[in-house]
């Protein structure tokens, strides 16, 4: 055992970014369940002593890589909470009567649909965290496919494209935006007046290309189209008391979401404290057991195996040794760190990349100054932002939105994500470099 726990700890960067990719291996196969292969990834992490077992050191001191420090519990608790509260909320048919106003309003044609419901999801993920977005559209949609009679896929997989794209706009619209913001010392208006013009340029492009892609997929027939154009929607609300409730509670949640600057109020505590007012007028374990448990373990599964490559320096190196190669270049140095964290961000998740480069960027900004700094921030900002859509567990959105069409009967397989999604990243991060050069390096 001695041999075993030496060996480890003299290769433990090389074991533990083995079994991170052994794991995507695995979950790109789905020979195995997803959640299977996260918490087993995780239990051998945690064996292996890539991280620790124990809270405590022997001095009393607390064990800087216990493992459970790297399971983001903001990300575990948003999730639930945000389940229920939409759980909820779907039961007072507020959602089949948003579905049934998009259809009216869109005439019931499936491809301007999918423009609609892409451009609402990216304004919408800009405010609010991507999660939460597609929490909230999903019912919308699947009420919306049903009643056309087509594939949701192509719908979904729009959504969770543009609520990546639409949360680079802003400080709160991804995680790695507040961490970057936070290093940076960026105000919520500073990513607007940097991000938001390419940000709306690159959704119009994905879009179009979206369209494009699925036109053949969105066919229905004009008597469903015309039905669906002219339905009826005064009696869709079943509750109106608990939709009232439910609205306003969400309401104040979102409204939380977005004060968190004045606040100080994490969007998972704003979160619980909705998700438990709500749950004062339901029975609990009806509302618990529609939460998508096999998510929140796959969530926690994979936080512990990539805690492991944390844990062992592995995400350290890779970032220096991206700032090592550029030499000094500003425009080499913006495209490496724009390009690499748009496919690094595409296979492992962007919060614990983000978290190293931001205080490597800190560095550099002391050695080199400010203005050679600037547009670096913006470089990792979208790229790890952007590069969430090349996989389908490259954002916490794009596991949720596979897992819930899974669950409602349509599989969103891995490689047919991949498929698509490498293609809008790489017309993301073509438009951000474009951008990047036109407005800061010449």
């Amino acid at each position: 055992m001695e041999f075993i726990h030496n060996f480890v700890a003299a290769h433990n960067v090389m074991i533990s970014a083995g079994l991170l990719i052994l794991a995507y291996i695995f979950i790109a196969t789905e020979k195995i369940p997803k959640v299977t292969i996260a918490l087993l990834g995780a239990a051998i992490t945690i064996i292996l002593g890539l991280v620790s077992q124990t809270r405590v050191l022997d001095g009393g001191a607390l064990n800087p890589i216990y493992f459970v420090q790297y399971v983001d519990f903001n990300v575990v608790f948003l999730l639930v909470s945000m389940m229920i509260i939409v759980n909820i909320t779907t039961r007072s048919g507020i959602f089949s009567f948003l579905a049934n106003e998009l259809l009216k309003m869109t005439k019931g044609h499936p491809v301007i649909i999918l423009a609609a419901l892409g451009i609402f999801t990216a304004v919408v993920s800009a405010f609010l965290d991507n999660v939460t977005t597609v929490i909230l559209i999903m019912p919308i949609t699947f009420a919306i496919a049903n009643k056309l009679d087509i594939d949701p896929i192509p719908y979904l997989l729009t959504e969770v494209f543009a609520s990546n794209i639409g949360g680079t706009a802003t400080l709160i619209g991804d995680p790695p935006n507040i961490i970057i913001g936070s290093a940076a010392g960026f105000s919520f208006m500073d990513f607007v007046n940097n991000l938001t013009i390419v940000v709306a340029i690159i959704l119009i492009a994905v879009i179009l290309v979206m369209m494009l892609f699925f036109k053949k997929k969105l066919q229905t027939t004009p008597e469903k189209m015309k039905e669906a154009a002219s339905i009826d929607n005064s009696n869709t609300i079943t509750d109106k008391v608990h939709m009232i409730r439910s609205l306003i509670v969400l309401g104040l949640v979102i409204l939380g979401f977005v004060t968190h600057d004045q606040t100080h109020i994490e969007t998972s505590v704003a979160a619980m404290l909705g998700a438990s007012v709500l749950l004062l007028f339901e029975k609990p374990t009806d509302i618990l057991r529609d939460v998508e448990w096999n998510t929140i373990f796959f969530f926690v599964g994979l936080f512990i195996i990539i805690g492991g490559v944390e844990a062992s320096g592995g995400i350290r190196l890779l970032a220096e040794w991206i700032l090592k190669i550029t030499q000094g270049s500003q425009e080499a140095a913006s495209m490496l760190i724009l390009w690499a964290s748009g496919i690094i961000s595409g296979i492992i998740d962007n919060i614990p990349y983000t978290a190293t480069m931001s205080p490597m960027l800190v560095e550099i900004e002391k050695t080199m100054g400010a203005d050679y700094t600037y547009p670096l921030w913006w470089c990792l900002s979208l790229g790890a932002c952007l590069g969430g859509n090349m996989t389908m567990i490259g954002a916490a959105a794009n596991v949720i939105v596979s897992e819930t069409s899974a669950k409602h009967g349509h599989p969103m397989f891995f490689m047919r994500f991949m498929k698509y999604g490498v293609i809008v990243v790489a017309i993301s991060l073509i438009i951000s470099s474009i951008y990047i050069n036109v407005r800061y390096l010449h």
